[in-house]
């Protein structure tokens, strides 16, 4: 397994383990997408003026910088702007990423 395998499949685990039950997911949901070196972490929920449709709203984003061999985290304002996230923006590996979305200190993912 490649090392981008590794941290897709620990981004797929945390998300699979943060999603509401099934009841509920036609209504909240959670997903990720996970592409050149990037993830993205969003909602999934029904428009609200027409819940037949459903929209993703990323509130999470890590992306790799390979020359510098680390991660930014950035975080989606209200603006729909994505911020660094401060005061770490930088982490070592995915792990860290997902530990700082969970434990979102300054409110800034889970709200």
């Amino acid at each position: 397994m490649s090392i981008l395998n590794v941290n897709e499949k620990r981004i797929a685990d945390y998300i699979q383990a943060k999603r509401p039950p099934v009841e509920l997911r036609d209504q909240l949901d959670l997903g990720y997408s996970f592409k050149n070196n990037e993830v993205i972490l969003f909602e999934i929920r029904p428009q609200w003026d027409d819940e037949s449709k459903m929209n993703e709203y990323p509130f999470a984003r890590c992306k790799y910088v390979k020359t510098q061999q680390i991660w930014k985290i950035y975080w989606m304002r209200a603006s729909g702007k994505w911020d660094l996230y401060e005061p770490n923006p930088t982490v070592a590996d995915i792990h860290s990423f997902i530990e700082t979305v969970e434990s979102d200190k300054h409110s800034c993912f889970w709200g």
